[in-house]
């Protein structure tokens, strides 16, 4: 069951690094973006810095071409022109784009992995939780497959087919393994097992909108395991 209402945001306060900056050319910037922070600006005050205000410091002409969440860590694509642009946002609609996350989750599952398809839409009453609705809901396909299995918990890598707002989260909570420091999806026990969560987008891959080469980059999380490898 989902609470009642959503948590208040707590937003950290970052300043610019250059080590968010893995990769840059004329037309792209690759960067990895940290737990805890906007993809874009959030509405009211106090919620204008972000990662894309965070870049344009250095980088005034970038543009965003996707997001993840807030509380979501690794890998984001920005694009350099209109034209870069464009060509990047069409692959990431058409599903054109190659992406996995890595993620620790709570419990023991049965299987070594799987495939959860279970369709989802918003849960307008709660904003901006999500919710399985099989009548009203869009599809969402998501690919999953253990890396590590601790005592309590276990290291997942998930790969989604779809890109629903929350999807792997809301699916890996449906499938009773909510991923580790979620604060909107995950019991309270899994919620305070670590202090942030445990979900970091490793991988991405996509055409260069100039050059139409394949590229493909990887960004390890930087998680510390050590209390859930010995608890």
């Amino acid at each position: 069951m989902h609470t009642s209402s959503a948590p208040p945001i707590t937003l950290k306060t970052f300043e610019f690094s250059e080590d968010w900056i893995l990769y840059v050319d004329d037309a792209i910037i690759m960067v990895n973006k940290p737990s805890g922070m906007l993809s874009v600006p959030g509405r009211g005050e106090g919620k204008q810095a972000c990662l894309i205000s965070h870049i344009q410091t250095r980088f005034p002409d970038a543009l965003i071409v996707h997001r993840l969440d807030m509380d979501t860590s690794g890998l984001m694509i920005l694009a350099r022109c209109k034209e870069s642009h464009r060509h990047l946002s069409r692959q990431f609609q058409e599903r054109q784009t190659q992406k996995s996350y890595v993620a620790i989750c709570s419990g023991i599952p049965t299987q070594k992995q799987g495939k959860t398809c279970l369709p989802m839409r918003c849960d307008w009453e709660r904003r901006p939780l999500q919710m399985v609705d099989f009548k009203q809901g869009k599809y969402a396909e998501t690919h999953w497959k253990i890396i590590e299995q601790y005592p309590h918990s276990f290291m997942v890598r998930l790969s989604p087919v779809t890109g629903r707002s929350h999807q792997l989260r809301l699916h890996m909570k449906s499938l009773g393994h909510p991923i580790i420091g979620d604060n909107l999806y995950a019991d309270p026990i899994s919620l305070n097992l670590m202090p942030r969560l445990m979900l970091h987008a490793e991988k991405l891959g996509f055409t260069h909108p100039l050059t139409q080469q394949a590229m493909c980059f990887d960004c390890p999380a930087e998680f510390d395991t050590t209390t859930l490898q010995n608890s």
